[in-house]
């Protein structure tokens, strides 16, 4: 299942900058292993903030939130999920 998922960052002011970067640092590396693994499809930076727009394909509703739940920025994260499905007029085959 295809699932459009926004999240937007949003740290606390008074983080220490070293914990700062050892989360993001770690958000990196699953973030690039779960691209690397086919889960998190597409990635986008929305320009101007610290926020994304991103494809995942998992199995389900519950596959999605146990998946961004592995993401060590979750705890500081807005999320909006909107789920996706194939267009009939789409030309990509790897649409499901």
């Amino acid at each position: 299942m295809l699932f459009q998922v926004q999240m937007t960052v949003r740290l606390p002011h008074d983080m220490p900058a070293a914990k700062a970067d050892e989360l993001k640092a770690r958000e990196k590396e699953i973030a690039q292993a779960l691209q690397r693994a086919g889960t998190w499809r597409h990635l986008w930076r929305i320009a101007g903030r610290y926020a994304n727009v991103s494809v995942f394909d998992v199995a389900d509703n519950a596959a999605l939130h146990d998946t961004l739940m592995t993401l060590p920025l979750f705890p500081y994260m807005d999320i909006d999920v909107q789920p996706l499905c194939r267009h009939a007029s789409s030309i990509h085959d790897d649409d499901r």
